[in-house]
């Protein structure tokens, strides 16, 4: 639960501490979205752009885009280091897939690479837990404004 609000997280992935799911797609190649804690905190994506073009290298944190939604206006960043493969095409002209679909046709963009510091759905939810108490004080915030 995210207050009164029930929030979904399959078990057939992985979760980054960025607040992104990833399932695993061949070999050591995974698809990125974002998870239903995001996607609450964004509230309705309306804007999504890339920095850089698939087949790119990347470093774990490294900046990889923007996105504004009724809520924030935020960079992304890569969840591990890796070669990004796709970006999800469809988005970039109508993105509202996020909110509706954050599991399916909501994806963000497939990176390969080594997937060591994504977490379990069991270690995801203990991350949400130990940040939730911030988490809630910056949704009163917004509230306040």
């Amino acid at each position: 639960m995210m207050g009164e609000y029930p929030a979904e997280f399959p078990t057939d992935r992985l979760y980054a501490r960025n607040h992104m799911w990833a399932a695993p797609l061949a070999g050591s190649s995974y698809r990125f979205g974002f998870a239903a804690y995001a996607v609450r905190l964004l509230q309705d994506v309306y804007f999504l752009d890339w920095d850089i073009p698939a087949g790119t290298s990347i470093a774990e944190k490294q900046e990889i885009g923007q996105i504004e939604s009724q809520k924030a206006e935020a960079s992304l960043y890569a969840p591990h280091a890796g070669t990004l493969l796709e970006f999800n095409q469809v988005l970039l002209k109508d993105p509202s897939a996020i909110n509706t679909d954050k599991y399916g046709d909501g994806w963000l963009f497939e990176l390969e690479g080594e997937t060591t510091q994504l977490l379990s759905p069991e270690q995801y939810l203990e991350h949400l837990e130990a940040v939730w108490e911030v988490t809630q004080r910056t949704i009163k915030g917004q509230m306040n404004q």
